[in-house]
């Protein structure tokens, strides 16, 4: 199984789009089950932490400009370096600013998941 930089520039798009509208059931389908991510504040967050946040509207995503870096292809794993602009809330706080994060997708006999991440504000 293959993984190409275009295979994964398209999850990209379609994972911001997912996160905009809270798709709860497409962002659990490509989400692994043991997704591990760091949040700008040093928060572990799961999946499972995440779907909740959605379902529970506790994040609020007005904008979200992605912008992609580089995506480095090793084997059966891809390493994307992203930048967005984010204006939005997440539980009722204000995000506003730009963004850096690093996502790892590998490939399962069911497609590319998220198996971890991080994030931190660059502005």
């Amino acid at each position: 199984m293959i993984i190409i930089v275009e295979d994964i520039i398209q999850l990209e798009t379609e994972l911001i789009k997912a996160i905009k509208s809270s798709d709860v059931e497409y962002l659990n389908t490509i989400l692994h089950d043991d997704l591990l991510f760091i949040a700008p504040n040093g928060q572990v967050v799961t999946k499972q932490m995440d779907l909740a946040s959605h379902e529970a509207g506790e994040m609020v995503v007005e904008q979200l400009i992605l912008t992609i870096e580089e995506i480095k292809i090793i084997n059966d794993t891809a390493v994307a370096i992203i930048t967005y602009d984010t204006k939005g809330t997440m539980l009722g706080s204000p995000i506003h600013g730009q963004f850096r994060y690093i996502r790892i997708w590998k490939k399962f006999h069911d497609g590319l998941k998220v198996i971890g991440g991080s994030c931190f504000r660059l502005r």
